[in-house]
């Protein structure tokens, strides 16, 4: 056993880690079930990372405050030039 005052790293397995994409999806639905407008509280939550924007159904608020809002804003932009070509 190492001395305590060397730093120790905890490693968690990436295997399990999700797109952004899918994120959004789970967001969505959540949003979507809960009966909420998830487009405005899905903009609501990027413009002021205030994550009560997001309801915790189906743990969407702990899953979108995995992803960096600006990772969420390129996702959704990627999405709409791929539509739209």
């Amino acid at each position: 056993m190492g001395k305590i005052s060397n730093t120790q790293y905890f490693r968690m397995n990436l295997d399990t880690e999700v797109s952004v994409k899918d994120i959004l999806d789970t967001v969505y639905n959540a949003m979507v079930e809960k009966g909420y407008n998830p487009v405005n509280q899905i903009v609501g939550y990027i413009m002021s990372g205030d994550p009560t924007y997001i309801t915790s159904h189906n743990n969407a608020r702990a899953m979108i405050m995995k992803v960096e809002r600006d990772e969420l804003v390129e996702e959704l932009l990627r999405e709409y030039i791929k539509n739209r070509s």
